[in-house]
């Protein structure tokens, strides 16, 4: 690709912000474009899914998009993680190879279950649950345990045995499905990974090189079964996407685009409360490498160790990553946000501060409160 002006850091944090904070569209067109929606059942103040879709989709509100599921061309599944993603992806990831083969007891159960979806139709787990009795099974990194027919649909599932087809108040609502039998030649199926992993540099570019390895790996997630495929792509990538170098570090970007061209704008003055898994944040190495300092999703870490909070929405303005927010729903009618920062100077910002006001107006509009009651902010310490 030929280029008229350097690309310096300052452009390639102005590009990272700029492509995926594109103008408002359809629900539709977002997820289409994003290509992956990162989802997560946590709460503060919504879901990490309707979190990143609101600065991308005109009009949204929180839980848009599970009423609207049914009518999408969207389907709940396994990329590099937990997400939703157009429907057109299922194609290059199914018939799906798990990594893990289940006993003959567990394929017995499953095809018993599957057969009970079949002809019921859409079925809730705890449709399963009334009509089997598999036990309980220690839940995943922990010594809980849960419903043995939960974990057998999460597995059929991510199996493609079933689909999503809704949710009721949050919990996963199946349908059996059966996904066409994948071309199975070695050119097809560099094809298909090579996609794959063109969607994952899309979604998150501009990349370190070092992120575009382990984001390879966590292809292995949604497609274990192109493993190979995948690895031989890595290195082809790395030395055919467009790059440079900056302070030692080789970043990697989208065929056809340049980091340094006009066209990649962003508001100045707009500041925004990002999902903690938000395309312009998920990368922790490119994070700190854009911004200078690092970003810890701490809902998982004691209370004690924390140094940011519960579930830290790290604060945009304009172009620049500057601190984060917890941001709490106080009698389920006020919005209640407080504020740390990377650089203490931005406390004192006055236009910052006006940006913030305004952002978390569009919060408590997005999260549907009371447009008469008035939220409490905790103003960022002066």
């Amino acid at each position: 690709m030929s280029r008229s002006k350097p690309i310096t850091l300052d452009k390639l944090r102005r590009y990272a912000v700029a492509r995926t904070l594109f103008p408002p569209t359809t629900l539709q067109k977002a997820i289409d474009r994003l290509g992956f929606v990162q989802a997560d059942p946590i709460r503060a103040p919504a879901r990490a899914q309707d979190l990143t879709l609101r600065h991308r989709v005109k009009g949204y509100r929180a839980g848009d998009l599970e009423r609207r599921y049914p009518r999408l061309d969207v389907e709940e599944d396994c990329l590099v993680n937990y997400g939703f993603m157009p429907r057109a992806m299922l194609a290059l990831m199914h018939p799906r190879t798990a990594r893990r083969q289940w006993d003959a007891a567990t394929e017995r159960r499953a095809a018993e279950v599957l057969a009970f979806v079949r002809a019921r139709g859409a079925t809730h787990p705890r449709d399963v649950q009334e009509v089997f009795d598999h036990g309980r099974v220690q839940s995943w990194g922990n010594t809980n345990t849960l419903n043995a027919s939960t974990a057998l649909l999460d597995g059929m599932h991510y199996r493609g045995l079933l689909r999503v087809v809704r949710r009721e108040t949050g919990t996963r609502v199946y349908e059996a499905v059966d996904h066409a039998p994948a071309d199975d030649d070695p050119a097809a199926r560099h094809e298909r990974a090579r996609r794959l992993l063109m969607r994952v540099v899309e979604k998150y570019a501009p990349l370190p090189s070092a992120s575009l390895g382990y984001l390879a790996q966590l292809l292995q997630y949604g497609a274990p079964h192109l493993k190979g495929e995948t690895r031989t792509l890595l290195a082809e990538l790395r030395a055919g996407l467009p790059q440079v170098k900056i302070d030692g570090v080789t970043w990697l970007w989208t065929p056809g685009e340049d980091p340094a061209a006009g066209k990649w704008r962003v508001d100045p003055q707009r500041a925004r409360l990002l999902a903690p898994f938000d395309p312009i944040v998920w990368d922790r190495r490119r994070f700190e490498l854009l911004w200078g300092w690092a970003y810890k999703f701490e809902a998982y870490t004691p209370a004690a160790k924390r140094t940011m909070g519960h579930y830290a929405l790290p604060l945009l303005y304009g172009d620049q990553a500057i601190g984060w927010a917890n941001a709490t729903l106080v009698d389920k009618s006020r919005l209640e946000a407080h504020f740390g920062f990377a650089d203490r100077g931005w406390s004192r910002d006055q236009p910052l501060s006006r940006a913030i006001d305004d952002e978390l107006a569009l919060m408590a509009e997005f999260l549907q409160l009371d447009s008469n009651a008035a939220f409490r902010l905790r103003r960022p310490r002066k």
